[in-house]
Protein backbone atom coordinates (compact mmCIF):
# COMPACT_ATOMS: atom_id res chain seq x y z
CA UNK A 1 0.00 0.00 0.00
CA UNK A 2 1.30 3.89 -0.89
CA UNK A 3 0.62 6.34 1.82
CA UNK A 4 1.09 10.38 1.40
CA UNK A 5 1.51 13.64 3.67
CA UNK A 6 3.13 16.91 3.30
CA UNK A 7 5.12 18.02 5.92
CA UNK A 8 6.80 21.21 7.03
CA UNK A 9 9.94 19.08 8.18
CA UNK A 10 12.99 18.98 5.46
CA UNK A 11 14.44 15.62 3.98
CA UNK A 12 16.79 14.46 6.04
CA UNK A 13 14.40 15.48 9.04
CA UNK A 14 11.70 12.91 8.14
CA UNK A 15 14.06 10.06 7.37
CA UNK A 16 15.89 10.49 10.43
CA UNK A 17 12.96 10.08 12.24
CA UNK A 18 11.46 7.35 10.29
CA UNK A 19 14.48 5.11 11.59
CA UNK A 20 14.24 6.16 15.27
CA UNK A 21 10.40 5.37 14.68
CA UNK A 22 10.54 1.66 13.04
CA UNK A 23 13.38 0.82 15.20
CA UNK A 24 12.22 2.22 18.57
CA UNK A 25 8.69 3.01 18.83
CA UNK A 26 7.24 -0.35 16.42
CA UNK A 27 8.94 -2.56 18.89
CA UNK A 28 6.59 -5.74 18.27
CA UNK A 29 7.47 -4.71 14.08
CA UNK A 30 10.60 -2.96 14.02
CA UNK A 31 12.74 -2.57 10.89
CA UNK A 32 16.44 -0.66 10.21
CA UNK A 33 17.96 0.81 7.66
CA UNK A 34 18.98 -1.56 4.55
CA UNK A 35 19.55 1.29 1.89
CA UNK A 36 19.27 5.05 2.28
CA UNK A 37 19.69 8.18 0.16
CA UNK A 38 19.34 12.16 0.50
CA UNK A 39 15.80 11.29 -0.14
CA UNK A 40 14.73 8.10 0.46
CA UNK A 41 15.31 5.24 3.40
CA UNK A 42 14.63 1.59 2.82
CA UNK A 43 13.96 -0.48 6.21
CA UNK A 44 13.90 -3.95 6.41
CA UNK A 45 11.96 -5.85 9.36
CA UNK A 46 10.46 -9.16 10.17
CA UNK A 47 10.33 -11.27 7.64
CA UNK A 48 12.64 -9.36 5.34
CA UNK A 49 9.72 -7.15 4.43
CA UNK A 50 10.18 -3.72 3.45
CA UNK A 51 9.22 -0.53 4.27
CA UNK A 52 10.15 2.30 1.94
CA UNK A 53 10.00 6.00 2.89
CA UNK A 54 10.81 8.63 -0.17
CA UNK A 55 10.79 12.56 0.18
CA UNK A 56 9.99 15.06 -2.56
CA UNK A 57 10.43 18.87 -2.47
CA UNK A 58 6.66 20.18 -3.05
CA UNK A 59 6.14 23.72 -2.77
CA UNK A 60 7.79 25.58 0.62
CA UNK A 61 7.20 21.53 2.16
CA UNK A 62 8.25 18.17 1.75
CA UNK A 63 6.21 15.76 0.65
CA UNK A 64 5.86 12.23 1.76
CA UNK A 65 5.68 9.19 0.06
CA UNK A 66 5.54 5.46 1.97
CA UNK A 67 5.06 2.55 0.71
CA UNK A 68 5.01 -1.49 2.35
CA UNK A 69 3.09 -4.72 2.77
CA UNK A 70 2.98 -5.50 5.85
CA UNK A 71 3.72 -2.63 7.69
CA UNK A 72 0.66 -0.66 6.89
CA UNK A 73 -0.64 0.61 10.09
CA UNK A 74 3.20 1.72 11.65
CA UNK A 75 3.40 3.25 8.29
CA UNK A 76 0.16 5.05 8.49
CA UNK A 77 1.13 5.94 12.42
CA UNK A 78 4.55 7.27 11.56
CA UNK A 79 3.10 9.35 8.72
CA UNK A 80 0.44 11.14 11.35
CA UNK A 81 3.54 12.08 13.62
CA UNK A 82 5.00 14.32 11.02
CA UNK A 83 3.97 18.08 10.89
CA UNK A 84 1.92 19.66 8.69
CA UNK A 85 3.01 23.14 7.10
CA UNK A 86 -0.36 24.29 8.58
CA UNK A 87 0.74 23.42 11.98
CA UNK A 88 3.93 25.02 11.48
CA UNK A 89 2.70 28.12 10.63
CA UNK A 90 0.40 28.74 13.63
Amino acid sequence: MVYDTVTSLNAAEVLARAKAFFSERVTSQAAFPEVEGPNYLVLRGQGGEEVVVSTFPADGATRVRGSTFLFDQALDRFLSTLPTPEESAA
